[in-house]
């Protein structure tokens, strides 16, 4: 299953890496900070096709057009077909395909997909994360002498200074932060070690789930900012570590 999830996900980044003059097939969702593109409806299309007959019965839970069911009852894929929207649309190339299977809320596979480096992060639950097929460990860094990343959610005001203040705390403890617009991406780089933590206020499960299967994989742990599990069917905080920065948020404002 896992390799097959991973060629149909490679074929869906050579429909990113096609992509020709994207600000003229690109509109607003929400917010000039809140994009779609006739890619991401593409990347979308083709993967709704592919995917669910894998599993006979299971529903699609995508971000440009999820089905009306509960993605935490029964087999479920969770997909998001360009995370990084507002990178792709920009030339930033830091963008990648995400797809995600559940069965009844437990998260059983998980591949992200970066095109534009040709890097594939995949994990099954119970069989470890890879990197283009080579496994991949967290880090065993203390803050103190790593880096976190981090989101904004810039579509949800209501956060912002929360998310400034948080960021602050943590940077005050570490070496230095990112932030590059890609949450799958932010958590697949804390899964092979590249960062040692990542968080945002409010992410959807698209976002996450993939990615968070992955950091568990890893060796790390993945949760909600408050402690509590991450969620198949609603937003929710995210917050992924190392073991040796999981509990660093109890010292925190959170």
């Amino acid at each position: 299953m896992l390799e097959t999830i991973i060629d149909i996900v490679r074929q869906a980044g050579e429909i990113v890496l096609s992509a020709r003059d994207i600000g003229s097939q690109t509109r607003e969702k929400t917010s000039a900070a809140d994009l779609v593109t006739e890619y991401d409806l593409a990347v979308e299309q083709f993967l709704k096709e592919k995917l669910p007959p894998l599993v006979p019965g299971s529903i699609f839970f995508g971000e440009e057009e999820a089905e009306n069911a509960d993605p935490s009852r029964g087999w479920a894929f969770i997909v998001d077909p360009i995370d990084g929207t507002t990178n792709f649309v920009r030339g930033l190339q830091q963008s990648a395909v995400s797809v995600a299977l559940a069965k009844d809320g437990a998260l059983e596979y998980g591949v992200v997909y970066d095109p534009y480096k040709n890097e594939m992060f995949s994990a099954r639950r119970g069989g470890g994360a890879f990197l283009n097929g080579a496994p991949i460990h967290v880090s065993d860094r203390p803050l103190d002498q790593g880096i976190f990343a981090m989101g904004t959610a810039l579509y949800r005001p209501e956060y912002f200074q929360r998310t400034m203040r948080l960021t602050e705390q943590l940077f005050r403890r570490s070496c230095d932060f990112r932030r590059m617009g890609a949450a799958a991406l932010d958590l697949c780089g804390v899964a092979c070690g590249r960062t040692d933590a990542f968080f945002e206020y409010s992410l959807s499960p698209w976002d996450y789930a993939a990615g968070s299967l992955i950091v568990i994989e890893a060796g790390g742990a993945a949760s909600t900012l408050e402690g509590g599990p991450l969620s198949v069917s609603r937003r929710c905080s995210c917050w992924a570590s190392n073991r040796v920065n999981r509990d660093i948020l109890k010292e925190l404002e959170v």
